[in-house]
């Protein structure tokens, strides 16, 4: 019989994480968990786990800045476990790391086996977002590299995109658990980067960069 599969768990909503763990029951040994980026960073080196089941909105800079502090770092796999099913989303973990992208729609047995997968060395993704990658990565008139869009930090991002929906600050501020004086501050810091003059001007922007 194999040994059980590692896994630290990293979201920062509580009721989540004891759902998942409820969801996996004993298919997985879960060694670790962590409701934000520092103490994932922390709670991954300390545990060195197989996998990391990491959600890619996070406090401190979503799972994309834990995937950048640890890169190389811990030998660890990467499973990013999202509610998010958006394309930026997908291909910024991928590229920052990550062998596999699942939603959260998916099914106890199923996170079981993609966990096992991962820390097998495959790459395992939703049907759907499997089609993100593929599109992102063969794709010959989209720059590798946006030196724009690289300057702009991930909870940056989630700001923009949400700006670029019509979204209010308020309305923004409650979607992802922040300050409506945050928000201000990250729409203040992407007009300073992209040096644009107001959220019209942004909304175009993240437009063209299929953000939205």
């Amino acid at each position: 019989m194999s040994e059980l599969k590692r896994v630290v768990l990293v979201d920062d909503h509580q009721m989540f994480r004891t759902g998942v763990k409820a969801e996996l029951g004993g298919g997985v040994e879960i060694v670790g968990e962590a409701g934000d980026v520092d103490e994932a960073v922390s709670v991954i080196r300390a545990t060195a786990p197989d996998v990391v089941l990491l959600d890619v909105h996070l406090p401190g800079g979503g799972g994309i800045e834990v995937l950048r502090r640890l890169n190389g770092v811990v030998p660890s796999r990467f499973l990013a476990l999202s509610v998010s099913d958006a394309a930026e989303d997908v291909i910024g973990v991928v590229r920052g790391g990550a062998r596999g992208y699942v939603t959260k729609t998916i099914s106890g047995p199923e996170l079981t086996d993609a966990i096992g997968r991962v820390a097998d060395g495959d790459a395992v993704f939703s049907p759907r977002l499997a089609g993100f990658v593929l599109d992102a990565f063969a794709a010959t008139d989209v720059p590798a590299v946006d030196p724009e869009l690289d300057q702009i930090t991930q909870r940056e991002r989630d700001v923009l995109r949400l700006i670029a929906r019509g979204y209010a600050y308020k309305e923004i501020a409650k979607e992802l658990f922040i300050s409506v004086k945050t928000v201000e501050t990250h729409v203040s810091s992407v007009l300073r980067k992209l040096q644009l003059s107001n959220r019209h001007e942004l909304s175009r922007w993240a437009a063209a960069r299929r953000l939205v």
